[in-house]
């Protein structure tokens, strides 16, 4: 049975500061580094027909060490943005080794934007608009921080491209690897378990730990749900 397998990026340098980072091009800190690699471990016996991630450094550094764990070789292929083009290129042909393996990156499966709170910050956050403001704007599904995006903004240019591109190779037969971010997985999974919007706020994914689901009866199934966290969040 084919599976899909969510991984969000290991810690990185902001994640470390405790700034919002959002769309800011951030590499993993060293405990990040170390999280891929724990990572990429765990995922041994498993083996990936094709994976999808963001356009985010954080998120390519962390899938790329887990292929690399794997002796596999990602060729990018990049949907949006200037190298559109190769989006083009297939792992299929005869130009192709056993161990290449496509890596689809799209803009959509980015982390949530989080607009002016964008580098600031977690504590001084909370000093200048209040604890309350902050909790809203991170936590809930509506609620949208200034110039920000909301959960609720993100499940609506994520989940299209999800059931498009990510389901559809799934029910396919393939495995397919999803390394993304807190928040795009967050609403991901708000999908896949049917979360209602004002549970959404319980809801809470460590880094690098790999989240696993099958498809059965026109239904997702987490095979793992310990390998995240539905309980109220500490403000």
């Amino acid at each position: 049975m084919s599976k899909l397998v969510l991984i969000r990026h290991g810690e990185s340098r902001w994640n470390l500061s405790n700034c919002f980072t959002g769309w800011a091009d951030i590499p993993l800190s060293e405990a990040g580094i170390e999280e891929a690699k724990l990572c990429a471990s765990e995922l041994n016996g498993t083996k990936f027909h094709v994976a999808f991630t963001s356009e985010l450094e954080r998120a390519h550094a962390t899938l790329l060490m887990i292929l690399a764990q794997q002796h596999r070789t990602g060729v990018f292929q990049h949907e949006t943005g200037k190298r559109k083009m190769y989006y083009q290129w297939q792992c299929n042909s005869n130009h192709c080794s056993k161990d290449d393996m496509p890596i689809f990156t799209s803009e959509r499966l980015n982390e949530r934007y989080y607009g002016k709170l964008q580098g600031m910050n977690k504590d001084d956050a909370r000093k200048k608009y209040g604890d309350k403001r902050v909790y809203t704007w991170r936590r809930t599904f509506k609620g949208k921080p200034p110039a920000g995006e909301s959960l609720e903004e993100v499940y609506k240019r994520m989940i299209p491209y999800f059931k498009k591109r990510l389901q559809t190779a799934v029910m396919d037969g393939q495995n397919v690897l999803l390394v993304g971010h807190g928040n795009t997985l967050r609403v991901l999974i708000k999908f896949l378990n049917d979360i209602a919007d004002e549970d959404m706020p319980l809801l809470d994914l460590p880094f690098g730990k790999p989240i696993t689901y099958s498809y059965k009866r026109k239904c997702w199934c987490c095979e793992n749900p310990e390998a995240y966290s539905f309980n109220r969040p500490l403000r």
